[in-house]
């Protein structure tokens, strides 16, 4: 095979034509092999197999810089920068998901939020120029979904204002993010990738030019180079010269000859240049070409001949959200939903086939989604803007000064909260509890099971006068968690015989952790403490009920999936001095740090937040305050 003999992107440059279509052909065998079973991003990649190696053919990484929007098209770049060992893919100790530093010198951009790549090689190309790198290149790709996204014309502002700075940028135009990419930005791309009335013209000059000695190929790359008046006169004027930028395509984003030329021509050039190629998601693999959702965008395990998941999942917690939502639409005429490119993923398909002029897709623009909700709340409706937790981060300044400032009823529902595992770092959604508790008016939910799902739904989108959020895990949704009694707005899941007193711990257990809440009030009852699990429903505001039922605990301890730092426990903290509650806090969560991939699973044991470790250390918490009591006059205890 030849893509085992390919170690390094200069392995490439031995290689003929015919070689060259042969790996391609392999690297796309590979891909459908090894992601069938391991689950991956399959779709993306085997849309950029050509165009990647066309990339390292023509820059010489890592001394130029290929950066990759996203990242979730990297796989291909990770093959021919020597890393083929995809068994463990997205697993613990296996390859990331997404570039990765510590893999290969060749990875730049860990960050696998979109949009961000253009800001990434502004800074550095800046940066070879103050450093006088004449030599450097620097090339991003970036897809026409995520061109939508408001960073990315922020950026395109900032590097069309430097004319003689070299930057490559390179629009892998495959008409998708998730699903279709919609948008005035993607008409406008449909109308250049449908108008080929240019391309034909220089087809028919470059046969007739080839064929002129000496002179005939020098003066079609001329041709092909001229301004834009030229192809003004073919084609529709193109927005990307508007700003400044030249622009070349659009290219087969499949045929490696033509992308080398454009490519070549455009690290030739002394300014930022628009490479604009145009690829097939899931090209090469049948079941993702037919699949119109999303062209198998992200994959479970999978038949590799069929592309029929292996197992059937039980319900999740995101199909629990879709379905509710679809019965509210039906209620209220006034609810209304918001998606950033990823109808499917955040459970709004139903809705909008439901009510398709209910539906708005705002693009890979967070931003704009959050304060665009705002505006339909004041004009009458109860926008619910679904995203995933990590990418909420993005919008905290329209949260905070457009939608709460305001008064603005809006509910935001993050699904994929808490920790997500195999995608990484960048997709944990392990801060939004922390960002949000510091928005003054907004009422955050966690629910702990599919009928808390729907109800604090339905209880958030009542709320006219203020912003709420929704949040839950990614997977599937757990059993139902009972409550058998209710202090304020809290559900107790547990409480302890009627003979206790005094009760040992005052267990605050939050969303989708509750069954491991009540695993760790059995393993402290093996151990004779006496234990009250309550679920607060609301994380924000703290239950005015929860500081006098804190003060008749000896110990109070809160378990959540998000960072320790500003999170549920400091909010239960703060409003127990607040009261005057002045008993021993213990708070289990997230630690402050980047998260490695793994399941799910492992990542939760790796921190500590699994039931025997958080029993063994409220074990040791209550054994020390017995041995102070023990040591005090009891007049003390109370």
């Amino acid at each position: 095979m030849l893509l085992t003999r390919i170690k390094g992107p200069r392995d490439l440059d031995r290689l003929s034509q015919e070689e060259l279509n042969q790996l391609a052909a392999e690297i796309r065998s590979f891909l459908v092999d090894a992601v069938s079973k391991t689950g991956g991003h399959l779709g993306p990649n085997l849309g950029v197999v050509e165009l990647t190696i066309a990339l390292h053919r023509v820059f010489d990484s890592p001394k130029d810089k290929v950066l990759f929007d996203t990242g979730h098209q990297a796989y291909v770049h990770k093959l021919l920068t020597g890393r083929q060992d995809f068994g463990n893919l997205r697993s613990k100790g296996g390859l990331s998901g997404y570039p990765s530093r510590a893999e290969s010198e060749h990875d730049v951009i860990e960050n696998s939020h979109a949009s961000t790549v253009l800001g990434w090689a502004d800074g550095l190309a800046k940066a070879n120029e103050v450093l006088g790198r004449e030599d450097h290149h620097v090339a991003a790709v970036i897809g026409d979904g995520a061109l939508t996204g408001g960073m990315a014309w922020e950026a395109l502002n900032n590097i069309a204002a430097a004319k003689d700075r070299p930057l490559v940028i390179v629009v892998n135009d495959n008409e998708r993010s998730y699903g279709p990419t919609i948008g005035g930005l993607a008409n406008h791309l449909a109308t250049l990738r449908t108008t080929d009335g240019y391309e034909r013209f220089l087809a028919r000059g470059k046969e007739i030019l080839e064929r002129t000695p000496v002179v005939g190929k020098p003066l079609f790359e001329t041709l092909h180079g001229a301004k834009k008046g030229l192809k003004d006169f073919i084609a529709p004027q193109g927005m990307f010269e508007d700003l400044g930028l030249k622009y070349i395509g659009p290219i087969d984003g499949h045929d490696m000859e033509a992308l080398e030329s454009a490519l070549q021509r455009a690290k030739r050039f002394s300014g930022p240049v628009i490479v604009h190629c145009l690829t097939q998601k899931g090209r090469g693999y049948e079941p993702a070409v037919q699949d119109e959702a999303d062209r198998f965008h992200a994959v479970g395990v999978i038949h590799p001949d069929t592309g029929l998941p292996v197992t059937t999942d039980a319900a999740s917690w995101t199909s629990v959200f879709a379905d509710e939502m679809v019965r509210l639409g039906k209620e209220r005429e006034d609810i209304v939903a918001i998606t950033a490119a990823m109808l499917q993923p955040v459970g709004l398909k139903k809705f909008a086939d439901a009510f398709p002029d209910r539906i708005f897709d705002v693009g890979i623009a967070e931003q704009h989604g959050a304060t665009s909700a705002a505006g339909l709340a004041t004009g009458g409706a109860h926008p619910v803007f679904a995203v995933y937790a990590t990418f909420l981060n993005r919008a905290f300044d329209q949260v905070l000064m457009d939608v709460a400032l305001h008064k603005c009823g809006v509910t935001f529902v993050l699904d994929r909260a808490g920790v997500t595992g195999t995608d990484g770092a960048s997709h944990n959604g392990m801060w939004d509890m922390s960002i949000m508790q510091v928005v003054p008016g907004l009422r955050l939910a966690a629910p702990r099971d599919a009928e808390q799902l729907r109800a604090q739904l339905r209880e958030a989108v009542q709320v006219k006068d203020a912003p709420t959020v929704v949040r839950y895990s990614k997977g599937v949704v757990g059993p139902a968690v009972p409550a058998v009694g209710r202090i304020g707005g809290m559900d107790v899941l547990r409480a302890p015989a009627p003979e206790v007193t005094r009760p040992d711990v005052l267990l605050v257990s939050v969303g989708a952790l509750a069954p491991m809440c009540l695993e760790i009030a059995d393993l402290l009852d093996k151990q004779g403490i006496s234990t009250t699990v309550v679920d607060p429903r609301w994380v924000k505001p703290v239950d005015e009920a929860l500081a006098p039922l804190a003060d008749r605990h000896r110990v109070v301890v809160t378990v959540e999936d998000n960072g320790r730092t500003g999170g549920v426990g400091s909010a239960v903290s703060q409003a127990l001095r607040d009261a005057g509650v002045d008993v021993p806090l213990r708070d289990f969560g997230i630690p402050q740090r980047f998260l490695d991939h793994a399941s799910r699973k492992e990542v939760m044991a790796e921190i500590g937040l699994t039931a025997p470790d958080i029993a063994r250390q409220v074990t040791g918490l209550v054994a020390k305050l017995d041995g102070r009591y023990e040591s005090e006059p009891a007049a003390t205890v109370d």
